[in-house]
Formats: C-alpha cells, structure tokens, sequence
C-alpha cells in the first residue's frame, strides 16, 4: 500500500525533527542564533517546497531508503 504524501512528509520530518514540529525546531533554532534560525527557517521551507514538487512514488522511494540506512 502506497503512502499519501502528507504520510510522507510526515515520516520525513519525524526523521529530521524528532519529535519537534518543525515549526518549532525553527524558533528554538532562531533562539539561540538568528543568523542560524534564518537558515532553519529556509531549510524548512525548502522541504516543503521539495515535497509538494516531487511525485509521490519518488518521495516514497527515498523514505525507504532512508529507513533502510538507519537500520
């Protein structure tokens, strides 16, 4: 069974963020440097961009790979 992209993106972040909304992870980044949160802010925003542009079964793929590595 295929995963939705929101089931996606959310593995995705559960992978980069722990168990921080990645909302959050920005601004406890831009508290300790805003310089360094600035950049947070972008990374989270590319993420986004990146999975709203890919196909769903390439995002899927990866996810596994992912996965696979940490094993």
């Amino acid at each position: 069974m295929a995963l939705s992209k929101a089931d996606t993106k959310q593995l995705l972040e559960r992978i980069i963020f722990d168990d921080s909304r990645p909302a959050d992870w920005v601004q406890d980044v831009w508290g300790m440097s805003p310089t360094l949160g600035e950049t947070a802010a972008k990374l989270v925003d590319t993420l986004d961009a990146l999975i709203d542009c890919c196909p769903a079964e390439k995002l899927e793929n990866f996810l596994q790979n992912l996965y696979r590595d940490r094993v």
